[in-house]
């Protein structure tokens, strides 16, 4: 397996994994929803807010994963990972926490601060991410699952409570998704 940065030459084929595997597990529409969010992730997203990297085997592409940025009310440079996938059929097999182990190791040679997501605590807690409360940061909107708000520091630090809502970029910015 080898683990790269994303390239906008793979966005047809990393578009397709988020839809291929969404569509498996959730159905077809949420692959649809899914496959569409990575699209307008990859093109209305500024090249300096959105961070991919993959996976890819002898089988091709068999993982993708999405940093983009999190402007916070603090002046702490933040990343918020989504969404992952992994191929249906390589999942289970310790290939997504490499490939977000990567992108982690990644954004910290690049100085970020703290990383978000939104999911399931039993997994990414798993790659370092912790539950932090909205009372700390809020999320971009109201979330209907406040458990699966989970952060990391990336240079050791506590995370401080701060005042305000944290913005994502456009593409992420649906309420609908969070």
């Amino acid at each position: 397996m080898t683990l790269s940065l994303f390239d906008s030459s793979q966005s047809k084929d990393v578009i397709a994994l988020y839809t291929n595997v969404f569509s498996n597990s959730e159905g077809e529409q949420e692959g649809r929803v899914i496959g569409d969010l990575v699209s307008n992730l990859i093109t209305t997203t500024k090249p300096q807010d959105l961070i991919g990297f993959v996976a890819g085997s002898d089988k091709g592409l068999i993982g993708c994963i999405f940093f983009s940025r999190l402007t916070l009310p603090s002046d702490d440079l933040a990343f918020i990972l989504s969404p992952v996938a992994i191929a249906t059929s390589e999942q289970r097999k310790g290939i997504g926490q490499q490939l977000i182990n990567y992108g982690l190791s990644h954004l910290k040679s690049l100085a970020v601060d703290l990383v978000f997501t939104y999911g399931d605590p039993n997994y990414y807690c798993k790659v370092g991410f912790n539950p932090i409360s909205e009372a700390i940061v809020k999320a971009p909107f109201e979330l209907s699952q406040p458990e699966g708000w989970l952060a990391q520091s990336l240079d050791g630090s506590s995370i401080k409570a701060m005042q305000g809502r944290s913005q994502c970029v456009p593409a992420l910015n649906v309420k609908e998704y969070w």
